[in-house]
């Protein structure tokens, strides 16, 4: 079951148009990348009604997102990046307001996990560290049972100890039967161990959609010579950027070149080259 389709979904700006087509499968972490600016945010803020769309069409936990009711919104778990809590309250405070907001709070739970990362339960929210902040707003959207999660740059600003705990706990959210997470983030390593599959966006649009295995799989970058690109099959090249010493190529194909050019060297693939060659280079 699809937990999520964005369906030809446009929304224009003076300098900006988003041009979106997405969708996010019951049991996968679906990985949304790309530059600032890229269009990751306006994404989202469609996707939860935020903002209203010039055209195309949203649908979310099976229903048209137009007849989407205050109830069903409790079946979204949301982060935002630019969102937040009352700077004033508490872990205290904000537990009664979810408390009264949403039928499936788990309260216990809550305050248990909260007290597992040593978050102070009576302490502003102002006054916490970033990675405190990123722990709580995490927590509090797994916290009613959501069946979707939607997070926004959930990490961003946290060092690698504090993002890895806060992945595991998306992996462990994972474990239940019929949820799925939608999560944007620029740190691609982390997305490369969590995700199923990744859509790649760039001014609006979507350029990519792959699953993750695949491309650590089959992609590869090859560097070659001036004199070796000459003579390579190029059927294979998506991408490809001139460098001083000759090319630097995407491919899809990674096996084939192993098997018929054993002198050029063939690289691993990963996300980070993948976007850079999408980026900066030139569509073969």
């Amino acid at each position: 079951m699809k937990l999520l389709r964005m369906d030809k979904v446009e929304k224009r700006y003076q300098d900006f148009t988003l041009q979106c087509s997405m969708e996010v499968e019951e049991g996968y972490i679906t990985g949304l990348i790309g530059a600032n600016g890229a269009g990751k945010s306006t994404a989202f803020k469609a996707v939860l009604g935020l903002i209203h769309i010039d055209g195309g069409n949203i649908e979310i936990l099976g229903k048209n997102q137009r007849n989407f009711t205050t109830q069903d919104k409790e079946g979204l778990g949301v982060v935002l990046a630019e969102s937040s809590f009352n700077g004033m309250l508490t872990i205290k405070d904000a537990a009664a307001v979810m408390d009264a907001m949403f039928h499936k709070f788990k309260k216990k739970r809550f305050f248990d996990k909260c007290s597992q990362y040593g978050l102070p339960v009576e302490k502003p929210l102002k006054d916490f560290s970033t990675g405190m902040y990123a722990k709580f707003k995490l927590l509090a959207a797994m916290s009613h049972e959501a069946k979707l999660l939607i997070l926004d740059e959930p990490t961003v600003g946290l060092d690698s100890v504090a993002r890895k705990e806060l992945l595991d706990e998306m992996r462990q959210y994972m474990e239940e039967e019929g949820r799925a997470i939608l999560i944007s983030s620029h740190i691609s390593p982390d997305l490369e161990g969590l995700c199923d599959d990744l859509y790649f966006i760039r001014a609006g649009k979507i350029q990519f959609h792959e699953d993750t295995d695949v491309i650590l799989s089959d992609y590869a970058i090859l560097k070659v010579s001036s004199k070796q690109y000459e003579e390579l099959d190029k059927r294979y090249i998506d991408y490809q950027r001139q460098e001083v010493f000759g090319y630097t190529l995407l491919t899809k194909q990674k096996q084939f070149y192993l098997d018929n050019y054993r002198g050029i060297a063939v690289e691993k693939g990963n996300i980070d080259d993948i976007l850079l060659m999408m980026s900066k280079g030139e569509k073969a």
